[in-house]
């Protein structure tokens, strides 16, 4: 469940078909009958669900956003140690960019929204940085994690998530759960104090 709770099913499917979409053709080459017609819904439909296509472009974000976010609160609640805390955010992070909304809209450009929706994607964007930083700041702060640039460490950690949807295909050798922990391993293990 997200933070707003689940917005239904019926809209959850015209996310995913939309952010399908934007990806394939981009925001501005996708249209509403796409969305539509690839769920066998005419456009007035569509709109019983959303105002127009920037709506849609804009709950993708949000929808995308609350889970990221509903996911790091809840880790963040969990008596665990830092790594195994950041390894259980890194493996629920890439079920999001593989397994939601089709790769989901983290991924999907935001500038094509008007001002006030994206500054309100970009609050959410600076909220999960937050505590993605706490996590790795805490890990240092343990011993468990070498010192170094937080900022730099989040940056990349969310790169290489979100790359991943430009080179994820559904019919490779690993699926989402291997790649899930392939990346958790990596990442978290790049992190730890080198050997003496």
């Amino acid at each position: 469940m997200t933070r707003g709770g689940p917005p239904g099913d019926r809209r959850v499917e015209i996310l995913k078909s939309a952010a399908a979409a934007f990806r394939r053709r981009g925001y501005h080459g996708a249209s509403v009958d796409e969305i539509a017609s690839a769920l066998a819904m005419t456009k007035g439909n569509l709109y019983y669900y959303f105002r127009n296509k920037e709506d849609i472009l804009f709950a993708c974000h949000e929808y995308s956003l609350d889970i990221v976010l509903t996911l790091l609160e809840d880790v963040q609640a969990e008596a665990l140690p830092p790594d195994a805390r950041l390894r259980k955010v890194i493996v629920g992070f890439v079920h999001l960019i593989l397994d939601e909304l089709e790769g989901t809209a983290l991924t999907l450009n935001p500038d094509s929204l008007s001002t006030p929706l994206l500054e309100q994607v970009i609050a959410k964007r600076d909220e999960v940085d937050r505590h993605l930083r706490t996590m790795i700041e805490d890990g240092i702060a343990a011993g468990v994690f070498a010192p170094g640039d937080v900022k730099m460490i989040g940056f990349a950690i969310m790169g290489a998530i979100n790359w991943i949807s430009k080179w994820f295909n559904a019919d490779g050798p690993m699926t989402s759960a291997q790649i899930a922990d392939a990346f958790a391993d990596y990442l978290v293990g790049r992190l730890k104090p080198a050997a003496a």
